[in-house]
This record gives structure tokens, C-alpha cells and sequence, in this order.
């Protein structure tokens, strides 16, 4: 985790609070070393921005990360419904196979 690169990230999202880009790219600065951290983030936006498309995938998988399945389960099939909504095919293969995936460890 980048410091310098955190302060900056920070002072764009003080900037311009409405843009979803900068409240994601803080949650995926802070994904492989504060879990936590970035779920908030992630939280964040599902919540205040729940159009934004590669927040779904991203925080699915964090969820899987903290063993919280049930909860990866939720955000991908949201994710999925958003993707098919917005026709964006690439995103919509990528949930859907990471819920396959899911769903096919439980076997």
C-alpha cells in the first residue's frame, strides 16, 4: 500500500465526492493489506453508487476472501442482474463464472 498514492486518492475523493471511480479506487488500494478497510469503501459504494458495475465483482471477492459466501453470493447475483440491466457482456461472464465457481466448490 502505496502512501503517497492513498493521499492522492484521498484528496480526489474530498474533491469530487460524486464520482464512484475515486471512493473504487481506494477500496482497491487498500485491498491486499487492509481487508477491512476496503470493504468499507466497496460498502460504500454498493450503497450510494449501486450502478457502479465493477464494484460487484470486486467486493464479491473480497467477501469470499473473509469467508463471508453467503454474502459473495448476494453481491454477484445483484452484479449480475446490474450487468444484464447495462448489457455489459464482459462484466456478466465475469460474475457469472465467479459464482459458478461458487456454487461448484460446495459440490
Amino acid at each position: 500500500m502505496n502512501n503517497d498514492r492513498l493521499s492522492v486518492l484521498e484528496n480526489f475523493v474530498k474533491t469530487d465526492p460524486d464520482d464512484p471511480f475515486n471512493w473504487y479506487a481506494l477500496g482497491m488500494e487498500y485491498k491486499p493489506e487492509n481487508m477491512a478497510k476496503s470493504m468499507e469503501y466497496f460498502n460504500h459504494l454498493l450503497t450510494r453508487f449501486p450502478e457502479y458495475l465493477p464494484t460487484y465483482y470486486q467486493a464479491a471477492e473480497l467477501m469470499l476472501d473473509l469467508n463471508e459466501r453467503d454474502k459473495a453470493e448476494n453481491i454477484l447475483k445483484k452484479g449480475i442482474l446490474l450487468a444484464q440491466k447495462q448489457a455489459n457482456l464482459n462484466t456478466l461472464r465475469e460474475l457469472q463464472n465467479m459464482l459458478n465457481n461458487l456454487y461448484f466448490e460446495e459440490d
